[in-house]
């Protein structure tokens, strides 16, 4: 088999259906299972054990999951929506240096879309930070409403839609579906 050049890519996860998250996931063990080295940075998520936290210790120093939020957020009145502001411009700042680093072929910057929505990070610093990606690493952002301006920017967007959902049924979120 020929050798594969490996053409760093832009991804981009989005829509209102559930599964981006998961299809970041998905990607990233693939990626580690040929022998890539891969970092999620959490833009929301904190506090909570997910499931991929505990099968990211398992797998080893070239499966990392930061999170680096505060948690579930409740919109543009959530009472701390400073403190998830101050989170973010943190997550993003890692974004940056990890990015420039070297160390990583495969870096998922997981519900940075939602930072955006939320005005918690600027659409520019993203697109700016986008810009600044080395040649052969995979990016991949996740959220919903992905701004037209890094839509055009990636190479891949996938649009997740829901169609049926078991909350508008009263079934709260489920162990190892939702977390």
């Amino acid at each position: 088999m020929a050798e594969q050049k490996n053409n760093g890519l832009i991804l981009v996860n989005t829509g209102n259906g559930k599964g981006k998250t998961t299809a970041a996931l998905g990607m990233a063990l693939r990626a580690w299972g040929q022998g890539m080295k891969v970092l999620i940075l959490q833009f929301i998520k904190g506090g909570w054990k997910y499931g991929e936290l505990k099968a990211a210790e398992k797998l080893g120093p070239n499966f990392e999951i930061r999170q680096m939020g505060e948690g579930f957020i409740k919109g543009p009145g959530d009472k701390f929506l400073e403190e998830h502001r101050h989170a973010a411009v943190e997550a993003l700042a890692a974004a940056k240096t990890e990015i420039s680093s070297g160390k990583y072929d495969l870096i998922i910057l997981d519900e940075i879309l939602y930072a955006i929505n939320y005005g918690l990070v600027a659409l520019p610093d993203t697109l700016d930070l986008m810009a600044k990606k080395p040649g052969g690493l995979h990016l991949v952002l996740t959220g919903r409403n992905a701004p037209p301006e890094i839509i055009e920017r990636a190479d891949l967007v996938t649009e997740m839609r829901e169609i049926k959902h078991h909350y508008k049924k009263g079934i709260p979120a489920q162990k190892g579906i939702e977390f």
